[in-house]
């Protein structure tokens, strides 16, 4: 076993120190240590992305980050979406569009979700399609997902015309 080091880590806009292994995966760390257990543990191998978080913005699979490498970023959950207690614009159009079946790969969608429209606030259904495509859901068929998807309103987002198929 790696010895343990004091690590600060930002998640969810929280400072926190903890004593951990530099080599312990960011997933082990934020379900064990943390609690934040919205980030689901899938495959273990960075394929079906239901351990997606977003590390600095970008959607990165957290069973495949080693926490001594991500100590000085800004890590965000899918717990660090909410806002006092409400679900964010993106996790609202998941509900609203009934696009969340079991729910195990949601954070994960969720998460790939919200990078997509931090970058393009009115995403086309292929880049949609392209954001989620590291995201394995075997429930929803996918067409509530990107229903959900295009129905967020972003500030300043214009409207597209167009269906999901």
């Amino acid at each position: 076993m790696s010895e343990r080091y004091s690590l600060t880590l930002s998640v969810n806009d929280e400072e926190v120190t903890l004593s951990v292994s530099p080599l312990n995966r960011l997933i082990d760390v934020l379900r064990y240590d943390l609690g934040l257990t919205g980030t689901k543990r899938g495959c273990n191998q960075g394929v079906c992305g239901s351990c997606t978080v977003l590390l600095e913005g970008e959607p990165v699979r957290s069973c495949l980050c080693l926490v001594g490498t991500v100590a000085d970023a800004h890590i965000t959950t899918i717990e660090g979406l909410a806002c006092n207690g409400k679900p964010s614009p993106v996790q609202q159009a998941f509900l609203d569009a009934g696009a969340i079946q079991c729910g195990f790969c949601m954070p994960g969608l969720i998460i790939a979700a919200t990078a997509l429209l931090a970058e393009e606030p009115a995403p086309t259904e292929q880049q949609i399609r392209h954001a989620i495509a590291g995201n394995l859901c075997r429930c929803s068929g996918y067409v509530k997902v990107i229903e959900a998807i295009r129905s967020v309103r972003v500030p300043g987002r214009q409207e597209q015309q167009g269906t999901v198929a």
